[in-house]
């Protein structure tokens, strides 16, 4: 006799890690995977890309989706770890992305409650793009009220094995979630200009921590599939 799965059973369990880049102000998906993991590995050891959320993250600007992009210091060689990534001071970009931040977010219901946590991230130089953005993840952590365990990579290893999911690069703005990460369900919840824009799912974690403050969490926990 056939044995057919059980919608009601429990999901099968997630490997106990999964592997991610370094992210700027990564997108919700990315800390759905913070929550859902016991363990984060960040990929230290990769070699940079362009055009990744590495360096770059997405918000909803009042005209639509904006994308805020840190420049960085060319790398002497084609292949640089991003451990070694130096952030650039070209183009007054601290500048440029606060004055982006507060004109999208500036009528949201929390801007004006988290933003003194957020500006002296663009008062004061990192010099490494890594250490910026691990900085950032805390804070945001912090403020969400998520407790991941997060290591940097020892070494870069191709093929993490059975125990870990490889996330390194299907979290990226050029790929579609829907078919790179089935575990991952964007769940609509209020944005400022959804009358306008509709919703848009899937942008910076910034954008969901703005307008839902203290419920981001909840809000996290239901994108899960598992």
């Amino acid at each position: 006799m056939t044995q057919h799965p059980d919608p009601l059973a429990a999901p099968a369990p997630l490997p106990p890690a999964v592997c991610l880049t370094s992210a700027y102000l990564a997108p919700v998906e990315y800390y759905v995977k913070l929550l859902a993991y016991d363990r984060v590995l960040v990929e230290q050891y990769d070699h940079y890309l362009k055009q990744t959320y590495r360096n770059r993250c997405t918000i909803a600007a009042p005209d639509g989706p904006l994308a805020l992009t840190v420049p960085i210091v060319k790398p002497d060689t084609p292949k640089c770890f991003m451990r070694d990534i130096r952030i650039s001071d070209h183009g007054n970009w601290r500048h440029l992305h606060w004055n982006a931040l507060e004109s999208a977010y500036n009528h949201t219901p929390f801007f004006e409650y988290y933003k003194d946590d957020f500006r002296p991230f663009y008062e004061q130089k990192y010099e490494f793009l890594m250490d910026f953005n691990e900085a950032l993840c805390r804070l945001v952590c912090s403020l969400i009220d998520l407790q991941p365990r997060m290591e940097r990579t020892p070494e870069y290893r191709a093929d993490l094995g059975p125990d870990t999911d490889d996330f390194r690069e299907r979290i990226h703005p050029k790929k579609d979630y829907r078919t790179e990460d089935s575990d991952f369900q964007p769940r609509p919840y209020y944005q400022v200009f959804q009358e306008k824009l509709g919703f848009l799912p899937n942008l910076s974690i910034v954008d969901l921590l703005f307008n839902m403050g203290p419920e981001s969490l909840l809000v996290l926990q239901t994108c899960r599939q598992h």
